[in-house]
């Protein structure tokens, strides 16, 4: 409704009545709000606004405005909240979940498609056909747009996820929201117990695999939002593990966290008997978690310190040290290294390793529940139109694209065909007008008659406009203009004066920046969350609580293989002895 400029007939300060019944009307069409929350809403002295408009296409439409912001609007005798209010109370209405690549189809005017929507093991909210739903981005709670439901819940589940789901009214960075203060999404944490919860490592349940036909005919490109989901596959939806990935068995009579207590043990013990030899001594305990136990995972199983009994890495080795299986030492300031390991322990020696033995935490590309493979990365060369005549005798023309090969071929030929080569010094190339135009400033055009093969080729390719073909496992080439993006590893103060770690363009290499969130998540030990990439279309960006670099170093160099000269940032890792 707000996607496009509206037109302001009129704006007034409130009348007392007026006032009055605002306030009235807020507890009858919103409940859940306490006294106070009313009050604080529509405040009883401040200043408010009542702002009369119409919408690009001729809806009349009533605006309350409170310090500035849009707080509340009217359509047809309907009160509807605006995101800047839904960020003060986010539990407001019921909440949808929904990727951040559909948020600028959403600003967009476009209304949300069931397809689109991450549905959590939990289920859907109930709602009935026009009830009002919020909608958010998965790990984060702070609504993004509010709408009317097109159909109930039950109608949803019954559809298969066919279909218009909500019709969008209002959503954070259109018109109405400009019309504010134009405050940036908040990021508001999702509920403990929340299925969505990134923090958490839970997975997203796909739509069924029979909507992809529809779903090239809806307009939030869902094909795109369907990859970003997760698939489970037959086998795994049978065996949906519980909180912290472990597994509720009603017959088993241990506790949630004696389980990962034991979990938390044999993947300690695991680690020392096959990971950790004496040559990698002393151990940092960040590397002996995060490289080594973590690895030793059973799969479909999640490790989490945090639900065991010890709750910090370091009190757990503190009572492994206590039994004489390690020595801990704190080997410069607030780091703690393992410089010790009795492998003859009985602990060790009786441990048995289990069958089939586990697999390393990679990333699961898609639902095809294969390892992660880097791609490979050739340099291109593109033909611009001032070095035509230079290569249209090979056949090739403004445009084409060539490898340096092929470029050092042409050359080569293009010399030896108009006895271009020196006669006395076969090293050297004589450079006639062609040439010249192609490869000399113009404050050498008349200086340098001459070049050497090596100078002559190098000037050729710096002249060439710059491209890459990307070829991923399994895929056709792709072949780009321009030069690949880095990975960027950057580190950012927040308000809160703490340092995150971001970490952008993941996906031109083929990196799914959720499931690259939630490994992160478990081998940092620390919150992340995945956003929008400012100023890059299409693109989100992962974060990560703490300088968590040393982490991610290792998981993209060690073991996605990624060539180091495609990573920045990396120099900015935490120092030893440096708190990060």
């Amino acid at each position: 409704m707000f996607a496009k400029a509206f037109r302001v007939k009129s704006n007034t300060a409130i009348k007392g009545s007026d006032r009055r019944k605002l306030r009235a009307d807020v507890a009858a069409v919103f409940p859940t709000l306490g006294t106070d929350q009313v009050s604080e809403l529509v405040p009883g002295k401040e200043e408010l606004n009542i702002v009369k408009l119409y919408a690009h296409r001729g809806d009349a439409v009533t605006v309350y405005v409170s310090g500035g912001n849009p707080i509340l609007f009217e359509l047809e005798k309907n009160l509807y909240p605006t995101v800047y209010t839904l960020w003060s109370y986010p539990d407001l209405l019921p909440t949808f979940t929904t990727w951040p690549l559909v948020l600028e189809k959403l600003v967009g005017g476009a209304d949300l498609m069931l397809p689109g929507l991450v549905v959590p093991p939990a289920g859907l909210p109930q709602v009935e056909k026009g009830d009002l739903c919020a909608v958010a981005l998965v790990g984060n709670r702070a609504p993004v747009a509010v709408g009317v439901a097109a159909m109930s819940t039950a109608e949803m589940l019954t559809s298969g996820l066919k279909g218009r789901g909500f019709s969008v009214l209002h959503t954070y960075q259109d018109h109405l929201w400009r019309s504010g203060d134009k405050s940036s999404l908040p990021s508001i944490a999702p509920l403990a117990l929340d299925p969505l919860d990134l923090s958490e490592g839970k997975e997203c349940v796909k739509a069924d695999t029979a909507l992809q036909g529809d779903m090239r005919q809806l307009t939030l490109e869902e094909e795109e939002v369907q990859r970003r989901c997760e698939e489970k596959s037959p086998s795994e939806a049978t065996e949906d593990p519980g909180p912290g990935g472990l597994h509720e068995d009603p017959t088993d009579s241990k506790t949630l966290q004696e389980q990962m207590d034991e979990l938390l043990q044999r993947c300690f013990l695991h680690a020392l008997k096959c990971c950790v030899r004496k040559a990698d001594l002393p151990l940092l305990t960040s590397t002996l978690l995060g490289s080594h136990m973590f690895a030793c995972c059973p799969e479909g199983r999640q490790l989490d310190i945090k639900k065991s009994s010890y709750k910090k890495l370091s009190q757990f080795l503190q009572r492994m040290q206590q039994e004489q299986i390690v020595q801990v030492q704190e080997l410069s300031a607030g780091v703690e290294s393992v410089v010790a390991v009795d492998w003859k322990h009985p602990r060790i020696t009786s441990f048995v390793i289990p069958e089939p033995s586990p697999t390393s935490q990679t990333i699961q590309e898609g639902s095809r529940g294969q390892p992660y493979h880097p791609p490979d990365i050739k340099p291109l060369y593109c033909v611009p139109a001032s070095m035509t005549l230079l290569f249209q005798e090979s056949g090739h023309k403004k445009g084409s694209v060539l490898e340096g090969s092929e470029v050092r071929t042409v050359v080569i030929n293009y010399a030896k065909k108009n006895d271009l080569v020196d006669a006395d010094n076969k090293n050297l190339v004589k450079l006639d007008p062609i040439l010249c135009d192609c490869v000399l400033e113009k404050d050498e055009q008349h200086t340098i008659m001459k070049l050497p093969w090596d100078s002559l080729l190098s000037r050729c390719l710096e002249k060439l406009q710059p491209a890459y073909q990307v070829t991923f496992p399994g895929r056709e080439p792709i072949v780009k203009k321009g030069r690949i993006c880095p990975i960027d590893i950057t580190l950012a103060q927040r308000a809160s004066n703490k340092k995150v770690t971001v970490v952008r363009n993941l996906e031109a290499y083929g990196l799914d920046p959720c499931s690259v969130a939630a490994t992160l998540q478990q081998r940092c030990q620390a919150s992340t969350t995945v956003t929008p990439a400012p100023g890059l279309k299409d693109s989100l960006q992962v974060q990560i609580q703490g300088n968590q670099i040393h982490h991610l170093g290792r998981l993209l160099l060690e073991e996605y293989r990624l060539p180091r000269k495609y990573i920045q940032g990396l120099e900015k890792a935490p120092k030893p002895g440096k708190k990060k």
